[in-house]
């Protein structure tokens, strides 16, 4: 049971604790949204990933005003989905540090118990695009990181929750050299939070076709 429990809470803790992961700001990069381990994560990469999550939304939603109210609540995705794309590779990367693997059968297991929990594949897919902003075509890419971080906390004798864990993926952070572009904020480690760029003429704005622009 601690095991699915993990499995569900993971990506929201992730984002919860995300502001322990070092990380700085600079315009050095043009194109790109973040730079990790001196692989680019390009803004139009960042921009497919965001409409893979508004398309699933859509058509999770077919009503026009319930999905217009969906936009709104998650009017940081852009931002959110960064985030997550930074810390995917970070926590692979710790994973990987550990000698830490996981294979497809364990990934089709857990995905076999979560679906039993969720009432079948559809009602997964539907749980994780609402809970974690999750693409059905992402879950299993996903549930692999989840199976990463429950394995690197058994090997460090922990859980996810806890600071040695989080220790872990600061220690990957720094070993990446992660750099985002300040214009999708930056990491404020004292105040543990993650705070915008300081430039108030930039702001994001969702269409409700789904394309993120910024004005």
């Amino acid at each position: 049971m601690h095991r699915r429990r993990t499995a569900l809470v993971l990506t929201a803790a992730i984002a919860a604790a995300a502001p322990l992961l070092t990380a700085c700001g600079s315009d050095a990069h043009p194109g790109a949204a973040a730079v990790v381990g001196g692989q680019r994560i390009t803004v139009a990469q960042l921009e497919s990933r965001v409409d893979e999550v508004r398309r699933a939304q859509r058509a999770a939603v077919p009503d026009e005003t319930q999905y217009e109210q969906v936009v709104s609540s998650t009017s940081t995705l852009t931002r959110d989905t960064l985030h997550n794309m930074v810390l995917d590779r970070v926590l692979h990367r710790a994973a990987r540090d550990a000698d830490i693997t996981v294979t497809r059968k364990e990934i089709q297991q857990m995905r076999g118990e979560l679906e039993r929990q969720a009432g079948g594949g559809k009602g997964l897919e539907t749980a994780w695009l609402q809970k974690y902003g999750i693409a059905p075509a992402r879950l299993d890419d996903n549930l692999r990181l989840q199976l990463e971080a429950q394995k690197l906390a058994a090997r460090l004798g922990t859980d996810t929750s806890q600071p040695a864990f989080w220790k872990a993926l600061s220690k990957a952070s720094e070993e990446l050299h992660v750099d985002l572009n300040p214009r999708y904020g930056s990491w404020d480690v004292q105040k543990s939070s993650r705070v915008d760029a300081g430039t108030p003429w930039v702001r994001e704005v969702t269409t409700a076709g789904g394309e993120p622009v910024t004005a």
